[in-house]
């Protein structure tokens, strides 16, 4: 780690590159499922199963190549948290976003992931005794929940049951998803960052395979550019964000790496931009501002009270 919490260029150029691996996940399912063209698409279960295996197949080879050892079958708490961390922060949310980029922009889909450690910050008051919330976590609580809200538009909030507000309300479950992650990362045994998210992701695959059995595969005709989405989904964002954010993590800390919250968003944002010609409306934009100042008030007594990890 580096001392005195300073950080390298070599820390901020692997930020930097982090946030492109992960935003690169919205525009590539895009790619994948192909709203625009459905029918030569991939469906959202064969889109997660192709990422999930290229990614366990990527990372397993790194792990067996150094060798890495994986805990005996008969340690359940291990494996009960790996599995929690492939279902609850790969499978489920993977799946949510998938769906709902059949229906929403991909850059919309990213700006949901900003509010993450605003569940975070709610749900560690009643699992660690130092997380408690003070006031103005509260205050940040209430300010980034109501971006939120704006989030999802004042049309969509009037038209309830529209496809639009069941994809975004699938964006802010795999937001959810991603927070109780957190707070199972957080309790952890220790483990391999490698073996760790070799293991996981390989898990997450597994369970991936069920959905298999509600496809047509007759009807399953995708693009070369849906073939391009399932390869970049497994390799960026999948296998290569993975091994990535463990080096940074035994480099930095995970409040440096939080700050992936902000700028995921707005990368995702301009590569919608350039590539799809996404363009947001005024409230997700101010929505957007919200969050991060509701997750910026929530985390700034925090960080006055306690130093980087």
């Amino acid at each position: 780690m580096t001392p005195g919490g300073q950080r390298s260029p070599l820390d901020w150029g692997l930020f930097v590159a982090l946030s492109l691996l992960w935003a690169t996940a919205y525009p590539g399912t895009r790619l994948a499922v192909n709203p625009l063209d459905p029918a030569h698409g991939f469906p959202p279960q064969l889109v997660l199963a192709g990422r999930l295996t290229l990614g366990a197949i990527i990372l397993m080879s790194v792990a067996l190549w150094r060798k890495e050892k994986f805990p005996p079958l008969r340690d359940i708490r291990r494996w009960r948290t790996l599995l929690g961390l492939g279902v609850l922060g790969m499978t489920l949310p993977f799946f949510a976003i998938t769906i709902a980029q059949r229906t929403i922009d991909s850059s919309l889909a990213a700006l949901y992931v900003a509010a993450a450690p605003l569940f975070v910050a709610l749900f560690a008051h009643f699992f660690f005794a130092d997380e408690r919330l003070t006031t103005r976590t509260i205050i940040g609580l209430l300010v980034g929940f109501s971006g939120v809200g704006l989030l999802f538009g004042p049309d969509a909030i009037a038209s309830f049951g529209s496809a639009s507000v069941g994809a975004q309300a699938l964006c802010l479950l795999a937001t959810f998803f991603y927070s109780v992650t957190t707070i199972i990362a957080r309790g952890a045994p220790p483990m391999s960052p490698i073996m760790m998210s070799a293991a996981f992701v390989t898990l997450a695959a597994l369970v991936s395979y069920i959905g298999l059995f509600f496809v047509d595969f007759s009807a399953v005709d995708p693009s070369l550019s849906a073939w391009a989405g399932i390869g970049l989904l497994g390799i960026a964002p999948t296998a290569m964000a993975s091994l990535l954010y463990m080096n940074l993590v035994a480099r930095t800390s995970a409040t440096f790496i939080s700050l992936t919250g902000y700028t995921i968003p707005i990368v995702s944002a301009l590569i919608g931009y350039f590539l799809f010609a996404e363009v947001q409306a005024w409230h997700s934009l101010i929505a957007f501002g919200l969050i991060l100042l509701g997750v910026w008030l929530s985390q700034r007594s925090k960080r006055r009270a306690q130093p980087e990890n």
